[in-house]
Order: structure tokens, then sequence, then C-alpha cells
């Protein structure tokens, strides 16, 4: 009679590696979701009031180039934009308070302000006179840009 293995009547030990995978993807999630929290806290902190600014007139601006573009060139298709355009130029100061005491910052501000007063005062009511207005406003735009944007 021979003897059986010694090994093999005995229950083998289970392999710990299975255990350390689940323990690695756990600690993976935990820390991409503490890792998006954590930037969103930051980014809860952040003041949104001037890239907002920036974004609404750029987007106003951005459809009274749409306008010219398709041929729509109506005061009832542009004066809303440069009404808007106007409005939010008058938040520029109170976007930028730090920069509100810069001599620079309040003629690039007021230019804006002089450019938009200027295309209402004389609306204007074809695609040449919209492109004129867009030009002046984009002049201004671009003038603190150079001087202020980093």
């Amino acid at each position: 009679m021979s003897s059986p293995a010694p090994n093999a009547s005995a229950p083998k030990k289970p392999s710990a590696a299975g255990r350390y995978l689940f323990l690695f993807l756990l600690g993976l999630v935990i820390g991409i979701v503490a890792t998006v929290m954590a930037l969103r806290a930051i980014d809860a902190r952040k003041d949104h009031f001037p890239d907002s600014v920036m974004h609404v007139q750029g987007w106003h601006l951005a459809q009274l180039k749409a306008s010219v573009e398709q041929n729509r060139c109506g005061a009832t298709d542009t004066l809303p934009h440069l009404q808007a355009l106007r409005t939010m130029a008058n938040d520029l100061e109170p976007a930028f308070p730090d920069l509100r005491e810069d001599e620079r910052f309040a003629r690039h501000a007021s230019g804006m302000r002089a450019a938009l007063d200027g295309a209402l005062a004389s609306p204007p009511m074809n695609c040449p006179g919209v492109t004129a207005a867009v030009d002046k406003v984009g002049q201004a735009c671009k003038a603190c840009h150079q001087d202020f944007r980093n």
C-alpha cells in the first residue's frame, strides 16, 4: 500500500493576490472621488464674475458677426445685442476690482462704452454698418486684452 502524497489531502491556502487587487481598486476609486470633490471645492471658491462678463460679451459679439454672415442686419436683429453689450460694459469695473484704479483699464472701459454708445446713437441699418460697429467694439476689446490679459 502506498501512502497518498502529503499535500493531496490538505486544502490549498487561497492566494492573497485577489484581496490585494480588491483593496487597490477600492483605494483607487476612493482617491478619484476625493480628488474630484477637492477640485470642485476649490473651483467653488473662485470668483466666476469676471469670466462670465467676458463670455457674455463674447457671445453677443459673435451673434452680431453671425448676423452679418447671414445677411440679417436689420435693427431688430442687431440692436438687442448692442444694448446687451452696452449693459455689460457697465460691469467691467465691478468685474475687475483690482484694476478699477488703473488709468489704462478705466480708459479702455470708457472706450468700450464710447464705441457702443456711438453704435446705439446711430444704429446700423445695414451689414456694412454692423460690421463697422463690430470692428470698433472688437478693437476696444483687443486694446484692453493686449494690456491686461495674461
